[in-house]
């Protein structure tokens, strides 16, 4: 959590650990900009548009594809005023092996800190209170992951942090606009680097560091 808040120049709202298995419906920590700086604080994962009738919808929207974010109903009021960043130390990707079971991988960054992944926030009001949820921004592979799977998430340099969290709450005009789709591609090559991982990854009754290391592919 400190390294978190260092990296983002950001302050933590609530104290959380690691985690090394999160599943969809589960709290991620996520920095969002405010008036008084930058936060970081725990949302659940799978996005709850502030309409939605059923918070249940949150399961179907752990990701959302770059290409429709900023026309699908789901997405565009949150893409427009409530982007926020997800700080991961990596991700896990499965590999589709012809005749084979399916090979789980770690992609991390390739030297650094832990990456920031492109998301967007919402708030949903229930008769039990208020529900903070967000979703993590995909886009098309780059060449170092498409042998493994044609999409990942979008990998914002530190350089973007502040155009992507720029004006919170606030509908940007078209220029920025722009500049926000632009951000929505892959990351460039050599920034990411993976390895094989164990067949426990995916089976949330684990979340252990020895899901991390490395095994025979």
């Amino acid at each position: 959590m400190e390294a978190l808040e260092s990296q983002f120049d950001a302050v933590a709202g609530q104290p959380f650990g690691p985690r090394y298995n999160i599943a969809p419906t589960s709290p991620v920590p996520v920095v969002k900009a405010t008036a008084h700086g930058r936060v970081i604080t725990l949302h659940h994962w799978g996005l709850i548009p502030s309409w939605a009738k059923d918070p249940a919808m949150g399961g179907r929207l752990a990701n959302a594809r770059a290409e429709t974010v900023a026309e699908k109903p789901s997405f565009r009021a949150s893409f427009r005023r409530r982007r926020c960043l997800i700080p991961v130390s990596g991700f896990y990707e499965w590999q589709v092996r012809p005749g084979l079971p399916k090979q789980p991988w770690l992609i991390r960054a390739a030297a650094g800190p832990p990456l920031a992944l492109a998301g967007l926030w919402d708030l949903w009001e229930g008769f039990d209170g208020c529900l903070e949820s967000c979703t993590i921004i995909t886009t098309a592979a780059n060449a170092f992951m498409a042998p493994v799977h044609d999409r990942m998430p979008v990998v914002l340099a530190a350089a973007d942090w502040g155009t992507w969290l720029a004006g919170p709450g606030l509908d940007p005009d078209r220029q920025t606009l722009i500049r926000l789709a632009a951000l929505l591609r892959p990351c460039p090559e050599g920034v990411l680097a993976m390895h094989p991982v164990g067949p426990r990854v995916g089976n949330v009754k684990y979340d252990d560091p020895g899901l991390m290391e490395e095994a025979h592919a």
